[in-house]
C-alpha cells in the first residue's frame, strides 16, 4: 500500500469554493501593451497641409504673392537670393555690369524703329522720299546689328578673360545682347551701376 502525504495544499486544493467569495484582485495595467516612442510620435503629429481644400489654396496663393513680391523687389534692387533663375550667378551679374556702363545703338533701337514707320506713312505720297526713307531704315537697323555683333564679341571676350570660357554658362553672351537693346529705365534686374562705371 501506497501513501499520499496530505500538505496544505493539497487540502486547500481540494476545498470547495464558496459561491461568494471574492475573485482574486487582477495587478493593475493598461490591459494593452505600452506603446513604443515612434508610435506615440506618430500619434501626435499633425498634418502640416490644411485638409481643408479651400484653406490649402488659400495658402499657396498666398505663398505665391509672398514670393512674386521679393522677386520684384530684387528686380528692383538687385538682390541675388530672389532673382529669377536666368538673371542669378556671378557671370550674369557681371555680364549686366558690363553692358549697363556702356552706352549702345541698340538702347535707342525702338525710338528710331518708331520715327521710320511714321516716317514711311507721311512720305508716302512721295515715291522719292518713301525710298529714302526706306533706305535710311535699313541702314539704321544693319547699324544695330553690327552694333551688336561688335558687343557680343567683346563680351565674350571679357567674360572669358574674367571668369575662364569654362565657367562661362551657356547664353552669357547672348543674354547681354538682348538686354543691350533695351532701353536703360526699361532693364531687369535694374542697372546697378551707372554709366562709365565699368566692372573690374
Amino acid at each position: 500500500m501506497t501513501w499520499t502525504a496530505v500538505t496544505l495544499e493539497n487540502v486547500a486544493f481540494l476545498r470547495p469554493k464558496r459561491p461568494d467569495a471574492p475573485e482574486p484582485a487582477k495587478p493593475p495595467g493598461k490591459g494593452r501593451p505600452t506603446p513604443t516612442r515612434k508610435e506615440a510620435e506618430s500619434a501626435n503629429k499633425r498634418p502640416l497641409a490644411p485638409t481643408d481644400r479651400r484653406e490649402a489654396a488659400k495658402m499657396t496663393r498666398e505663398q505665391r504673392d509672398r514670393a512674386r513680391e521679393r522677386m520684384n523687389r530684387a528686380l528692383q534692387t538687385g538682390e541675388e537670393r530672389y532673382l529669377p533663375a536666368r538673371d542669378k550667378g556671378p557671370v550674369r551679374r557681371w555680364t549686366r555690369d558690363w553692358i549697363d556702363s556702356r552706352t549702345s545703338i541698340g538702347e535707342f533701337f525702338l525710338f528710331a524703329a518708331v520715327a521710320m514707320i511714321v516716317g514711311v506713312f507721311a512720305l508716302n505720297r512721295s515715291p522719292v522720299a518713301s525710298a529714302v526713307m526706306i533706305l535710311v531704315m535699313y541702314a539704321v537697323t544693319l547699324s544695330f546689328a553690327i552694333d551688336a555683333a561688335v558687343r557680343g564679341v567683346r563680351l565674350r571676350r571679357a567674360l572669358n578673360a574674367k571668369f575662364g570660357a569654362e565657367n562661362v554658362p551657356r547664353g552669357s553672351v547672348w543674354y547681354g545682347i538682348s538686354r543691350s537693346i533695351q532701353m536703360r529705365r526699361t532693364r531687369l534686374p535694374k542697372p546697378q551701376v551707372e554709366r562709365r562705371a565699368y566692372p573690374s
